[in-house]
This record gives C-alpha cells, structure tokens and sequence, in this order.
C-alpha cells in the first residue's frame, strides 16, 4: 500500500485513519455529527460516498472522486460548499473541463481543478481545532498523512463495504451493523434522502437481499486489517 499516492479522479478509495496515539476521535454523540456536517461541507463538493463508519477512535470511508467538477472563484463567503485557498474562496461546480494546472480564464469566470487531499486536509484541521476547543484539549488529533487505497475492482469494492460496515463488531460494540449508530449500513436499505450513493451499493451486491446476506457472511477482518496495515 501507498499511503501517499495521490487521489486520482474518477477512482475509489478506501479512505481511513486514527487518531494519534491512541487518541480518542469523538467523546460524545455531538461530536460524530460535527463530523459529519463538516465531511458534508468539505468532502461531498469533490467526492461521492458510497461507505463510512465513524469509531471512537479512527473511521472509515469509501469515496470515488468526482472527475468532473471545477473550483470557480466566488466573493459568496457565506456559502457553505466554498473552501478557503490562501484567503481566496473557490466554490466547486460541475463542468466537463478536463484536469490541469492552477487557475485558469473561462470567459469571465476564473477556475481551477481540486486537489482532493486538500479537501480532506481542511476537514480533519477544522474538526481537530472543534474538538481542542469543545473539549480543551491541545495538540494533534489525526495521524498524519491519512490513509487511501485504491479500490479497482468491483469485488473488492464489495468486500469494503462490508469490512466497513463490519468494524463496530470487530472491535467488541454490538453484534451485528444494524446495531451500531454511525456507519452507512442502515441508510444504505432505507427509503430516507441521503447523499450516499446507496442505489450504487446495492447494485454492486445484486440487490437489498442479498446486500444484507454479505453482511452475515463471516468476513476475515484480521486479514482485511493487515492488508490495510493496520495494528
């Protein structure tokens, strides 16, 4: 695995990290959905989900790139799916522009493509200095740099999901997804709005049927954890 590799569009991956040291990521019910209206904020504008699972100490996450979406410079500093880049604001719009280099003149608008590893840079600084300051406390929180793997097979994308969804029986929290708060597996059957890619999911096991009877296979966590070099 390279935990460096740079996140290509129009890929998967399977994004994960902890937290340093052993440190705790979420002490509390309010800070699991910090989290998750900052990863809104910051990651839904550059990727679709298709996964994730929050744990007291690190998470998990199943993303694919978006390919087809452009920064274009706005002074809207209220809106909430613009990211700062050096005191400048950039909101991101869908185009079918193709990758390149900084910014750049369409008309009279300027653009310029994401880097995706910013994105996941500004959500885990602006969570870290919530939870210093909610909780005050100092220092770092993630490990750096976060963890990705590319997924580039539709199987493997398959036994992610379920890993994902899996981790909270891993590490002793309840017996089965279904019990377990903060992960996706529940919306991925329900009928509720969401942003998760869950048609997607659902398709990739052939149904709700059989979505749920992956889950109920014995699944080789140890395996999938040495795999992703995790301790």
């Amino acid at each position: 695995m390279q935990p460096f590799e740079i996140l290509e569009y129009g890929q998967f991956y399977h994004i994960y990290n902890h937290g340093v040291g052993g440190r705790n990521l979420f002490l509390e019910p309010g800070n699991y959905e910090y989290f998750l209206g900052l990863y809104d904020k910051y990651i839904s504008p550059i990727a679709e989900t298709y996964a994730w699972c929050l744990m007291p100490n690190h998470f998990h996450l199943l993303v694919r790139i978006k390919n087809n979406v452009v920064y274009k410079y706005s002074n809207a500093d209220g809106s909430i799916d613009a990211v700062r880049f050096k005191e400048a604001k950039w909101q991101t719009v869908e185009s079918n522009l193709t990758a390149s280099e900084g910014p750049v003149s369409v008309g009279e608008n300027r653009i310029k493509i994401p880097q995706p590893h910013l994105h996941f840079s500004h959500l885990f600084n602006a969570y870290s200095k919530y939870l210093n300051s909610r909780h005050e406390a100092r220092g770092a929180l993630f490990e750096r740099p976060f963890r990705r793997k590319l997924i580039d097979n539709l199987n493997y994308r398959r036994e992610v999901v379920v890993y994902i969804h899996c981790n909270p029986i891993h590490h002793g929290f309840c017996t089965h997804p279904v019990e377990y708060p903060w992960s996706s597996f529940l919306s991925c059957t329900s009928d509720k709005a969401t942003k998760l890619k869950r048609d997607e999911v659902i398709g990739w096991f052939g149904g709700k049927n059989e979505y749920e009877e992956w889950h109920k296979k014995k699944t080789d966590m140890h395996k999938m954890d040495w795999e992703l070099g995790i301790d």
